[in-house]
């Protein structure tokens, strides 16, 4: 995630007008009329029109994270993060009782070890089919059948490519969750007993 304020070079309590004169002074330099690079200026522009905005701001300042200034893979994983965060929610158990960070590491984990496994049936398929294709003996005019074991392959290896994009989605989802713990709740035993 890129950082509006180290962007714009402004602290975190920094005022409409502090921010608005740190942008125009970078952009004299970063716009690319000016000679800067184009995806600098973009950064800029976004990170400004983040902190301008109160609203964006609020939502940026608690939760650290804004559509537009996030990676396409971090958004990706961001997502992977929010359906674990929402079956945490609905999760009846007392807060505290449970570590709901490692359960989420917990099923992170399991989500990674069963697209592998997904990848591995469906490269034994494709093993299968190439297997078929070279023993199956062509037609002088139309190679029909050919051209299906071929499209099948060819399908099988999208396959395989979206799920080696959601392994690492799921990588980044657990590297975003580096760093936090949760404090349990002790249970004592009663004297009593």
């Amino acid at each position: 995630m890129i950082d509006p304020y180290d962007i714009l070079g402004v602290t975190r309590d920094a005022d409409g007008t502090a921010i608005k004169g740190a942008y125009r002074k970078q952009a004299k330099t970063s716009h690319p009329d000016a000679g800067g690079d184009v995806e600098t200026f973009s950064k800029l522009t976004n990170s400004y029109e983040l902190l301008i905005d109160p609203i964006r701001r609020k939502v940026y300042d608690d939760t650290g994270y804004d559509p537009a200034l996030a990676d396409t893979k971090d958004l990706e994983s961001v997502l992977v993060l929010e359906t674990l965060m929402n079956e945490l929610i609905l999760d009846e158990r007392e807060p505290g009782s449970f570590d709901p960070v490692a359960a989420m590491r917990r099923k992170l984990t399991d989500q990674i070890v069963s697209a592998r496994f997904h990848i591995l049936e469906m490269e034994r398929h494709r093993g299968r089919i190439r297997n078929h294709l070279d023993r199956i003996g062509k037609r002088p005019e139309a190679d029909i059948l050919g051209r299906m074991f071929r499209a099948r392959t060819d399908t099988i290896g999208e396959a395989i490519t979206k799920s080696e994009a959601q392994i690492d989605s799921i990588e980044r989802a657990y590297a975003m969750l580096e760093g936090y713990s949760y404090e349990m709740v002790e249970i004592v035993q009663n004297a009593a007993e």
